[in-house]
C-alpha cells in the first residue's frame, strides 16, 4: 500500500527556480535509492538524478550545476531543487524510489508524475 505523492511543479519563466517533492507513504521498512527522472513529448524518459540511502547523489550531465537533490530520511521525502530553469527542462517528472516493505526485498515505485513548464 505504498503510495508516492508529488508536488511543486507548475509554469516558471526561464532562468527561475522550482522545488519538487515526492513523499513515500504507507507500510515502509526503508528506502533504498530516490530518483528523479523526466519525460519530454516525444522523449524518452530519462533519468534526472538520484540519491542514495547514504545522500550520495547524481545528476545528469544536462542539470549539473543547476539541480540538486537532496532526502528527508524523517519524512520518507526526496526533493529537487530546480534552478536555472531552460526550456528545454519543460518535461513531466516522475519520482521513483526503492521502497523495501520486508527487510530483504525493495520495489521500485513510481510517483504519478508533476508536469514543469518553463517558458522563454
Amino acid at each position: 500500500q505504498v503510495q508516492l505523492v508529488e508536488s511543486g511543479g507548475g509554469l516558471v519563466q526561464a532562468g527561475g527556480s522550482l522545488r519538487l517533492s515526492c513523499a513515500a507513504s504507507g507500510s515502509i521498512f526503508g528506502i533504498n535509492g530516490m530518483y528523479w527522472y523526466h519525460q519530454a513529448p516525444g522523449k524518452e524518459r530519462e533519468l534526472v538524478a538520484g540519491i542514495t540511502s547514504g545522500g550520495i547523489a547524481n545528476y545528469a550531465d544536462s542539470v549539473k550545476g543547476r539541480f540538486t537533490i537532496s532526502r528527508d530520511s524523517a519524512k520518507n521525502t526526496v526533493y529537487l531543487q530546480m534552478d536555472k530553469l531552460q526550456p528545454e527542462d519543460t518535461a513531466v517528472y516522475y519520482c521513483k524510489a526503492d521502497i523495501k516493505l520486508v527487510p530483504w526485498r525493495s520495489t521500485a515505485y513510481w510517483g504519478q508524475g508533476t508536469q514543469v513548464n518553463v517558458s522563454s
